[in-house]
């Protein structure tokens, strides 16, 4: 008859093999068994180079498009404008006042004509912008759009900036009383 102790002496050979496989990896010698190989997934090599290009000054992305706020004198709020950077403030002018009008908003412009307006960087600005730039080249997204004064001479209808209008309050003799509305 088997009897109890018997049948423990041989799982405990067993035992002791395997704890000695153990020790020894813990110890740095290799075990018997080589290790399974592990699956790696499959990846794209070019994709790193195609970053690098991606990344390099002569190819950034174009800009496609421009969100442009425009805030028409008198008005309460600014009209946006998604505009292509290659187009000029003139364009620029004639999409504004079109949005404008086709908002409905207050106060009324007294002509949808883009030639009898002028766009500036801001209200304080004197100087109004050339109609033959680029938007690209501008650096704002914010303008402002004030109508041209005109003043009649010789019967031609000629138009006066801002600043020309600026120049002659200062040549006036009191120059702040051109200022003030009475």
């Amino acid at each position: 008859m088997p009897n109890s102790k018997n049948n423990r002496k041989e799982p405990e050979k067993n035992r002791k093999v395997r704890l000695s496989e153990k020790a020894s990896s813990f110890h740095g010698r290799i075990p018997t068994m080589p290790p399974a190989e592990l699956r790696r997934p499959k990846t794209v090599p070019d994709l790193i180079p195609d970053w690098t290009v991606a990344l390099s000054p002569d190819s950034r992305p174009k800009l496609m498009k421009l969100l442009l706020n425009v805030t028409i004198q008198g008005s309460l709020g600014a009209v946006q404008v998604v505009m292509s950077p290659e187009n000029t403030v003139s364009d620029l002018i004639t999409a504004s006042v079109r949005q404008y009008s086709k908002e409905c908003r207050r106060p009324i412009l007294p002509s949808t004509d883009a030639s009898l307006f002028d766009l500036h960087y801001s209200q304080f600005s004197l100087e109004s912008l050339e109609r033959e730039e680029k938007l690209m080249a501008l650096g704002s997204r914010n303008f402002f759009l004030c109508t041209k004064k005109a003043a009649a001479k010789d019967g031609e209808k000629q138009t006066t900036s801002c600043s020309k209008e600026a120049e002659k309050v200062a040549k006036s003799v009191i120059p702040w009383l051109k200022f003030m509305n009475f």
